[in-house]
């Protein structure tokens, strides 16, 4: 934690007043400007006490989960909830009176002047309400329509620091291998220490799709981090010969280029997950803080379960197909013979049978079948290896498609906690809170992945439409869609549905037509079937299948 709880100190005025509400500052109590009560749950009222103690100021989410949970552990996503509870009870959907600043914090917008004893400026405020409100809406409209008509880069920002843990990145390890030996673990080694080190808390990690987009480019250490927004670069490489394993690690200075550490490990190639926590723990104490626990499992047979599970990953991502699936499936079993005590194997099968149920029904036509399979080995990989986020990302997933929503998210949490730099992870968790009606928290959690990840990929600005519409902005929600180059043809039904909500029912039709050449056996009652199990939240779904009819979906 970046600050604690008395950094955090309370200013002399009892009352805070903002947008028609006035905070009773040593009560902790919200009310409108009229006297009346405004209920809160007892963390959300703590969260906006810390929050209207520095009114018009940047508050780190650090500083307030050490301020509201000092003593006790708790995920971001708890703070997340609070935030969107608070914003509820004003009726802050535009996020204008509680301020998200990404990476950074949240703020209170107050008017300072207002804070005065409980029963004073009551007058004053309504009238300031009703004048600056209406200054600010049109100030908030104006920028919304400017920022839809030039498509401008309303979610895409340059990397901010959200605490004062140092920021790194982990380059892609260069393959020195020969014939059989190359290819397959290239990444093990570089994704194994993301995974870590970001769990450690040690470093503010970059999610590896951002990090690994420069594999095979000429390297300028500056240049990248810049672009990155990272003090640290790790870069090396791995050499895999017969049952020997080289592997050559070096940390460098983001900032100027500068060595600031660098080794060479030569072991048995049963050896990988060790040579992992050994350079984990050199950069911990190097530059963060010092990590002590036991030295993980690590054999040959465990490294081959490895390889065959990344193997069959790499099929399957080469030619996403029935065939494609069926190569991963076959890998994964080689690495459960390989080694039926490591979870790699299983964790493929829970993949391959999970894509059998949504897209390939290779289970006589079964997906519930073959979901159910899926489950089953999902759950062996976390019996095997609970601390595992792939694991509990898979299974997390399992639960969406069942329908399981709020198991859901409770694995999204879990897998979350074990790898904070897991971008697709994260981003992932949205689906479900937002099946939930959670839409605040989803949003906050694309953003957050956007955070970590400055070069993330285009689905991320689809799920950001979803979101959007979900939160009835559809003209933001349409500004999301269009960073899409090119909107693919699965995403013009989100689309119609956008064009739909904003009354423009010849886009709808033309972009649900686009949809319908590539799944023309689509159909409102299809939708209703498809989706009835997952929408959770009262109101969603018909709101849905509504813009779907305009958009001229037959039933």
């Amino acid at each position: 934690m970046s600050r604690t709880a008395p950094e955090i100190e309370a200013k002399s005025a009892e009352t805070i007043t903002f947008r028609g509400f006035v905070f009773l500052t040593k009560s902790k109590e919200l009310r409108t400007v009229e006297g009346k009560a405004v209920t809160l749950r007892s963390q959300s009222a703590e969260v906006l006490s810390v929050l209207a103690s520095r009114p018009g100021e940047i508050v780190s989410k650090d500083a307030l989960m050490q301020a509201v949970w000092p003593d006790t552990f708790v995920t971001e996503d708890s703070l997340t909830q609070c935030i969107a509870d608070i914003r509820r009870a004003l009726g802050d959907d535009a996020h204008v009176i509680v301020e998200t600043l990404p990476k950074r914090g949240y703020r209170l917008n107050t008017d300072p002047s207002d804070a005065a004893d409980p029963n004073a400026g009551t007058a004053r405020a309504k009238t300031r309400f009703s004048q600056r409100g209406f200054i600010l809406v049109a100030v908030v409209l104006v920028a919304a329509a400017i920022g839809a008509y030039y498509g401008a880069e309303i979610w895409r920002a340059a990397p901010v620091r959200s605490s004062d843990m140092p920021r790194i990145a982990i380059l892609p390890f260069d393959d020195m291998s020969a014939g059989a030996d190359k290819g397959y673990l290239s990444d093990a080694v570089a994704e194994g220490i993301v995974t870590e080190l970001a769990r450690s808390k040690t470093y503010a990690v970059i999610a590896r799709n951002s990090s690994f987009r420069y594999r095979g480019k000429p390297v300028d250490i500056r240049q990248i981090g810049e672009e990155l927004g990272v003090d640290y670069l790790l870069e090396g490489s791995q050499q895999k010969a017969g049952d020997r394993l080289k592997v050559t690690a070096q940390l460098l200075n983001a900032h100027d280029g500068s060595h600031v550490w660098a080794n060479t490990y030569n072991r048995e190639i049963g050896d990988l997950f060790v040579v992992q926590e050994e350079i984990i723990r050199t950069l911990a104490a190097r530059v963060g803080q010092r990590i002590e626990r036991p030295l993980p499992q690590s054999d040959a047979a465990r490294v081959s379960a490895l390889s065959y599970l990344l193997m069959g990953s790499a099929a399957n991502k080469k030619d996403f197909s029935a065939a494609g699936n069926e190569l991963l499936r076959q890998f994964s079993l080689k690495a459960i013979e390989a080694d039926p005590n490591s979870q790699f194997g299983y964790i493929g099968l829970a993949w391959s049978y999970r894509f059998d149920s949504v897209f390939w029904h290779k289970q006589e036509n079964n997906p519930d079948e073959a979901l159910k399979r899926a489950a089953e080995y999902a759950d062996k990989a976390i019996l095997l290896a609970p601390d595992d986020a792939n694991a509990h990302q898979i299974r997390a997933q399992i639960h969406s498609e069942a329908g399981e929503i709020e198991q859901a998210i409770a694995q999204f949490d879990q897998a979350i906690a074990l790898n904070p730099s897991a971008s697709n992870i994260l981003e992932g968790s949205a689906a479900p809170l937002l099946f939930a009606g959670r839409t605040d928290e989803a949003i906050d959690r694309i953003e957050q992945a956007k955070g970590i990840d400055p070069f993330y990929p285009d689905w991320y600005n689809w799920d950001m439409g979803w979101a959007l519409y979900e939160k009835n902005d559809c003209g933001a929600a349409l500004t999301a869609m269009r960073k899409m180059s090119p909107i693919p043809i699965g995403a013009h039904r989100m689309l119609a549905g956008i064009y739909a909500c904003l009354g423009n029912q010849r886009e709808a039709k033309e972009a649900l037509a686009v949809f319908l050449k590539d799944s023309p056996g689509d159909s409102i009652s299809k939708q209703r079937k498809q989706w009835e199990k997952n929408w959770t939240a009262p109101g969603p779904l018909e709101r849905w299948i509504g813009h779907m009819r305009i958009a001229g979906l037959p039933e």
